[in-house]
């Protein structure tokens, strides 16, 4: 175990060992339980990691900026030769989570290292099961009342502040969706489903709902519930999308640092 409250690692996997159904069990069994799991170094190669993402879920297959030869890989860069959606992925410096506003959240990601910014761009996450379990029962009781409305304009106005309105009108085009604050899983845990996405708390001012939101962020990213990873070239690092905040620490687009991601499939439903 990492931390506490989140994170295993697993050592001395090689490139060739994630073609075995059997580490793919043991991966999700130990993501279940710890949230985050991490194989340090692992030089998992990109046809190993679509095979090894196929034992764990369905797979998405980007329908923009895919890798060429695998669309199920998505290269995460700032730098727009490297990344059709470079300037998308400025608002990841904000905890978040992946699929909000589809109509089931993303289940999980894994994401390899093929080029790191030393001292940039290391990847944070926080638990939000561990987060909701923390609080004091009268504070999850008045939470559980509470409906928040996520959507993409939400999150594009933390990068994009000074927005025009043409922006705006066309940020507001896209989906939003109505979430309770916390979710209740299929299996009877509870996590706070909060993040960049999160704008408006149904039947509350907006400067209200901000301040709420705000505070229950401020609780959810705590240092005990939060495992900061510091990037090496070749590491593998895979969380659970429903139960976890993640962010990625700013680095400049010139930096050489480049991920290959794939994304399983959500199959639970936000409730």
């Amino acid at each position: 175990m990492i931390s506490p409250s989140i994170g295993v690692e697993i050592q001395g996997i090689s490139e060739n060992g994630f073609t075995d159904p059997g580490i793919a069990s043991t991966t999700s069994e130990l993501l279940a339980r710890h949230g985050v799991v991490v194989f340090p170094r692992a030089h998992i190669s990109d046809a190993d990691l679509v095979t090894f993402s196929r034992m764990l879920g369905d797979v998405v297959v980007a329908p923009v900026g895919g890798h060429p030869e695998f669309p199920e890989i998505s290269p995460v860069s700032l730098d727009p030769s490297r990344s059709e959606l470079a300037r998308a992925r400025r608002s990841t410096i904000f905890w978040h989570v992946d699929g909000v506003t589809d109509d089931i959240p993303q289940k999980a990601t894994l994401l390899t290292a093929r080029a790191v910014s030393e001292g940039e761009g290391d990847t944070e996450f926080a638990n939000t099961y561990a987060a909701y379990d923390a609080l004091p029962e009268s504070r999850k009781a008045e939470l559980a009342q509470y409906r928040v409305v996520h959507s993409m304009a939400a999150a594009q106005l933390l990068t994009h502040p000074d927005a025009t309105r043409k922006q705006k009108d066309a940020w507001n085009q896209l989906p939003a969706r109505e979430h309770p604050l916390v979710w209740t899983h299929r299996d009877g845990r509870r996590s706070l489903l909060i993040g960049a996405t999160a704008g408006q708390v149904v039947g509350m001012t907006p400067e209200a709902g901000r301040a709420l939101l705000d505070d229950v962020l401020d609780w959810a990213t705590q240092p005990q519930f939060v495992l900061r990873h510091r990037w090496q070239v070749g590491d593998l690092v895979m969380w659970d999308n429903t139960g976890l905040l993640h962010r990625a620490l700013p680095y400049e687009p010139t930096t050489p640092r480049l991920m290959h991601r794939t994304t399983l499939v959500g199959e639970e439903a936000v409730a």
